[in-house]
């Protein structure tokens, strides 16, 4: 018998495991000012109260998604109040298991970062070790074992994650510009390996707040934009930005190069101040349509008809959720803090995901 005809169909069978592993679900697509999900506008034709929904992208900061601490000396801080251990995976596990949940309140975008947010919400000093890098800008496997859970489901759902790359207080675990350079290269070809295309690329979390790698800093952040952006297969490239701190206009540069704005609300109390970001973003020098989001606003009053969330609508922006666990509250609140509940049960993402799926329509 004719060897080559046992082989066919068994080289077939692996061939065709290979291309269903990564067969993937959801594009996205930035038209001028808009968002589009598999050649669709987000929340196709949705307005609430005379304003425009359709073409944004409401977000939360779950930037926890596949946190661990290296650091042997501070990883007790993070243990889960039933076990009184720490389990990276076991995080990471409840974050898919209710990504459905968040999905169906109409989020269709969450941050998540590489290198993390603090996991007290705020903090002056970080001492715990979280990176999903070596020294070098290699990739550590089980950092990223985890993050392809994640977006595996965002890809099956039709969500879009930012995936932030570096975080203040973390960058510093890279040992110079040619590591961090290396880690994006990684991450990048790491996303093209695996075929996503409905991921956004966050460079690094407020640009302007305490890098050590001057690369990572406001005048020379674009550069790492560009190189995201230079880079292509098949004829795709991701969407590349990156954020300031709260309150901050964003620089011509990064106006200029980025595919997306990013803007953050911390620190901004009043609503009228958070439409006034908007239109001053839109007057920088090099600006041309393109989104722009909010991806980290700490101010809630979700039952107020004025608050942050509503007036960036009203300047036609996408707004995104940061909930971090205050002194004196339970595990269920907040996402940022760790360890994390990531349902909606505590009484302030309870009034957030109504008001989402108020706002877009959702049954």
């Amino acid at each position: 018998m004719n060897k080559s005809i046992l082989l066919f169909p068994v080289l077939y069978i692996l061939f065709s495991a290979g291309c269903s592993q990564n067969h993937r679900s959801t594009v996205v697509e930035i038209r001028e000012d808009q968002f589009y999900i598999n050649g669709s506008p987000t929340y196709d034709g949705r307005y609430w109260k005379d304003l425009r929904i359709e073409g944004l992208l409401l977000n939360s900061r779950m930037v926890q998604g596949i946190f661990d601490d290296l650091n042997r000396e501070t990883i007790s801080n993070w243990e889960y109040p039933d076990t009184k251990k720490w389990d990276p995976d076991r995080n990471t596990a409840e974050f898919v298991g209710n990504m459905e949940n968040w999905y169906k309140h109409g989020l269709l975008s969450f941050t998540i970062n590489i290198q993390g947010g603090s996991p007290q919400g705020y903090s002056q000093s970080q001492p715990w070790h979280n990176s999903g890098y070596n020294p070098d800008g290699s990739l550590r496997p089980e950092y990223f074992a985890r993050l392809e859970k994640i977006l595996i489901k965002a890809d099956e759902l039709g969500m879009v994650p930012i995936l932030g790359l570096f975080y203040f207080g973390q960058d510093e675990r890279l040992t110079d510009e040619t590591a961090v350079i290396n880690a994006v290269n990684n991450v990048i070809d790491w996303l093209f390996s695996k075929q996503y295309e409905n991921i956004l690329i966050e460079i690094n979390n407020e640009c302007n707040v305490r890098y050590d790698h001057e690369i990572l800093k406001p005048q020379r952040v674009h550069e790492l934009i560009e190189l995201v952006k230079s880079k292509q297969k098949n004829g795709y490239r991701f969407y590349a930005g990156t954020s300031y701190g709260g309150g901050f206009i964003p620089l011509p540069n990064v106006v200029r190069f980025s595919d997306f704005i990013l803007i953050h609300g911390n620190g901004v109390s009043d609503p009228a101040r958070i439409l006034d970001m908007v239109v001053k973003t839109r007057e920088v020098e090099g600006y041309t349509p393109k989104p722009i989001l909010f991806n980290e606003d700490d101010h809630y009053d979700f039952d107020r008809e004025q608050n942050n969330f509503v007036s960036a609508l009203k300047g036609y922006a996408s707004w995104g959720y940061f909930d971090y666990r205050m002194k004196g509250e339970s595990f269920e609140d907040g996402y940022q803090s760790v360890p994390v509940d990531w349902g909606i049960n505590s009484e302030r993402k309870k009034q957030f995901f109504s008001l989402l799926k108020e706002i877009t329509g959702k049954k």
